[in-house]
């Protein structure tokens, strides 16, 4: 078991026969390449690059946005890391769960978030899913598995546990969870006992862990001491996979799929590692100085809609002029969202019902009125 566990650690990626003459990014995925015999992955992949570009600029406004202190609180925007956040919504089907972390609008769009809510949620508009509320990441549509963000590292793993067993007693199998995490998350307490229950109720739980190299500004070397955080998978006697470059779409599209695949077969939580820089500090108010040289030149610090961009052309899947019409047509969505969300009204506290436990009640002094 030992053994099998280590080999289902290593990325499960399938070798590529055209690899001399591939582009750092290739879709040479479940054995077909997009021009060849797979016109499904082809629109797959274009469709993913879509919803990363949709991403990166509806965050870059939101960044301009805050310079001009139109948003109150920070921006967090997942530049760079857009392929492995994209590629974890798109593994999921109707019915599952999702929590996203702070650089998930590529995963979020693609989930099923418009881009109106996005947007309604950074402006304060009362008419957002957070009914101005919240400034930023912490969104979300429980109802719909769309998890509302916790900020503290790793307390998420337990929040998709936890739907997924009411989902079990309530006699409703076939949906699975994911989880997205930073590296950092995974040296909490949260983060084991979490990954432990899921482990022993053999969850059908994805749980992907974005290492950008920098919990913060604390380098991995004194964050962990193993190899791989992958590894840690056998620990918990569950399946690990590894992506080496998370910056390269069709490895990560085809590593987070699997890994849904085997916990929709049933064989329990599926622990995956992508690496990757992170392309900008923590938040918009961090400059990153810290960040090494070596690391923003290396292969892995590589931005993942230039690779995918360049990838598209290449292979004929799209024309640079196509590209630029589609990116004129994101900019104008993302400019058509702002303006809307700015007409809309802010939240208004003498009008506001919103109560922050479900039973009206039980709250003191609210004078009966049950809900």
């Amino acid at each position: 078991m030992r053994e099998e566990t280590i080999a289902r650690a290593q990325t499960r990626r399938i070798h590529c026969p055209r690899a001399a003459t591939c582009l750092p990014t290739c879709l040479c995925v479940f054995g077909a390449t997009p021009r060849e015999n797979n016109p499904m992955m082809r629109e797959r992949y274009l469709t993913a690059y879509r919803w990363m570009l949709l991403a990166r600029i509806s965050e870059e406004k939101y960044a301009n946005l805050l310079r001009a202190s139109k948003i109150a609180g920070g921006v967090f925007i997942g530049k760079g890391q857009e392929a492995i956040s994209v590629s974890t919504a798109m593994a999921l089907e109707k019915g599952d769960i999702f929590a996203p972390l702070i650089r998930d609008q590529a995963g979020r769009l693609a989930f099923g978030e418009s881009l109106l809510d996005a947007t309604r949620t950074y402006l304060g508009s009362r008419l957002g899913p957070m009914r101005g509320r919240d400034g930023n990441v912490h969104r979300g549509r429980p109802r719909e598995g769309y998890m509302a963000m916790i900020s503290h590292l790793g307390a998420m793993i337990s929040v998709v546990s936890g739907a997924l067993i009411a989902r079990r007693a309530k006699g409703e199998p076939g949906a699975i969870g994911a989880v997205s995490l930073g590296e950092g998350g995974t040296s909490t307490g949260a983060f084991h006992e979490a990954l432990n229950q899921a482990a022993v109720e053999k969850l059908p739980l994805v749980v992907v862990v974005t290492n950008n190299q920098y919990a913060y500004s604390t380098p991995t070397a004194r964050q962990f001491a193993c190899a791989n955080l992958a590894d840690k998978a056998v620990g918990y006697g569950i399946e690990g996979h590894t992506i080496e470059f998370g910056n390269d779409l069709s490895e990560c599209m085809d590593v987070i799929g699997g890994a849904a695949q085997r916990a929709r077969a049933g064989h329990g939580p599926q622990l995956v590692v992508a690496s990757i820089l992170r392309l900008g500090g923590h938040g918009e108010h961090d400059d990153a100085h810290y960040v090494l040289d070596t690391l923003k030149r290396s292969k892995t610090g590589t931005d993942c809609l230039k690779l995918t961009e360049q990838f598209i052309v290449h292979e004929g899947l799209a024309t640079a002029e196509e590209l630029e019409r589609w990116r004129a047509a994101a900019a104008l969505q993302v400019e058509e969202a702002v303006a809307t969300a700015q007409r809309e009204p802010a939240p208004d506290p003498a009008t506001e019902e919103w109560c922050a436990i479900s039973t009206k009640r039980l709250v003191d002094g609210y004078g009966g009125g049950c809900q």
